[in-house]
C-alpha cells in the first residue's frame, strides 16, 4: 500500500502529461514538424539554465520569457519555406538552444547534474502542489483549444488560419513545455508528444480516434514505466521512453506483418506465360 500511495503522483504526473502531449502530437504529426518539441523545450531550457545559474530553481519567469520568444520564431516558419527547409530551421534552433545552454552551466557548480535534470527530470518525486499547478496551466491550455477546436485542426490539417492563430498555437504549446520539461524532462515530454499519436497513426486517420487510441497507449506504458523504475532502480523518464518506443516498434512489426499476409500471392511467371508482344524482328535486334 504505501509503494501504491508513493507511485500515485507520478503516475498522476504521466496522467496529466500524455493528456495534453498527445493532443499536440497530433498536430505536430501532420504539421511534419516532428522536432519543433525538442527545439521550442531546449529553447524553454535556455531560459531553466539561467535560472540554475542564477540560484532560482524552480524559477517560471525566465523559462516564459523564453517560450513567448520561441512561439514568436516558430510561428513564422511557415513564411519561411520558400528561403530554408523548415526541418532544418527548426534543427538550427535546436543545437543553437543545446550549445547555449551547455555555455551557460559550464558556470554552474553543478552544471552537469543540472544539464541533465533539462534531459531527464525527475518524475518520481514529483509534489502535490506541483500536480496542482500543472492541472491548472495544463487545463487553461486545454479550454483554449477545446473553445477553437476546430480553427486549430484547420490550421494544422488544412493550413488555414493567419499568423495570430499559428502564434496562438505556438504559445500555448510553449507555455505548456515550460511546465512539462521542470516536471519531467525534454527526453520523457518528446516521447509523449510524438510516440502515442504516432503509434495511433498505424491505425486510425480521424483526429479524435488517434487521441484516445494515443492516450490509452500513453497511460499503459507509464504504468509499465513507473513500476519498473521503482523496482529496479532504474531512471524514469528513459524507461518510460524505452517503453514507448518498444511498443511503437512492435506494433509497427505487427502492421507491416498483417499488411503482407493481406496481399494476394501471383505464381511466378514463366516463359509459356510471358505474352509474346514483340515480333521476330524486334527480338533479333
Amino acid at each position: 500500500m504505501e509503494t501504491l500511495s508513493f507511485l500515485l503522483y507520478p503516475f498522476l504526473a504521466c496522467l496529466l502529461l500524455i493528456l495534453i502531449h498527445a493532443y499536440f502530437g497530433i498536430h505536430i504529426l501532420e504539421r511534419g514538424i516532428i522536432f519543433v518539441d525538442l527545439a521550442l523545450a531546449q529553447f524553454i531550457g535556455i531560459g531553466i539554465a539561467i535560472s540554475f545559474l542564477l540560484g532560482e530553481d524552480g524559477s517560471y519567469t525566465l523559462p516564459l520569457v523564453f517560450a513567448v520568444i520561441g512561439a514568436a520564431v516558430l510561428s513564422l516558419s511557415r513564411k519561411v519555406v520558400g528561403l530554408v527547409n523548415v526541418e532544418a530551421f527548426i534543427g538550427v534552433i535546436y543545437i543553437f538552444s543545446v550549445s547555449a545552454a551547455i555555455l551557460i552551466l559550464d558556470r554552474s557548480p553543478h552544471g552537469m547534474e543540472e544539464f541533465k535534470a533539462i534531459l531527464n527530470g525527475n518524475i518520481l518525486w514529483v509534489t502535490p502542489h506541483e500536480l496542482l499547478i500543472t492541472l491548472v496551466i495544463y487545463s487553461a491550455v486545454g479550454l483554449l483549444h477545446l473553445l477553437l477546436w476546430k480553427r486549430f485542426i484547420a490550421l494544422s490539417y488544412e493550413g488555414k488560419g493567419g499568423l495570430l492563430m499559428e502564434f496562438l498555437f505556438f504559445l500555448s504549446f510553449a507555455v505548456v513545455l515550460v511546465k512539462s520539461v521542470q516536471l519531467a524532462g525534454i527526453l520523457q515530454v518528446f516521447s509523449f508528444l510524438v510516440l502515442p499519436a504516432l503509434i495511433s497513426r498505424l491505425y486510425f486517420r480521424k483526429p479524435l480516434r488517434i487521441l484516445l487510441f494515443g492516450w490509452l497507449i500513453g497511460v499503459a506504458t507509464s504504468v509499465l514505466g513507473i513500476f519498473l523504475s521503482y523496482r529496479l532502480d532504474l531512471p524514469t523518464a528513459p524507461l518510460i521512453v524505452t517503453s514507448l518506443a518498444l511498443t511503437f516498434f512492435v506494433l509497427l512489426l505487427l502492421k507491416a506483418g498483417t499488411r503482407n499476409l493481406g496481399k494476394p500471392v501471383h505464381p511466378p511467371q514463366t516463359l509459356e506465360s510471358v505474352p509474346d508482344n514483340h515480333s521476330g524482328t524486334d527480338l533479333a535486334e
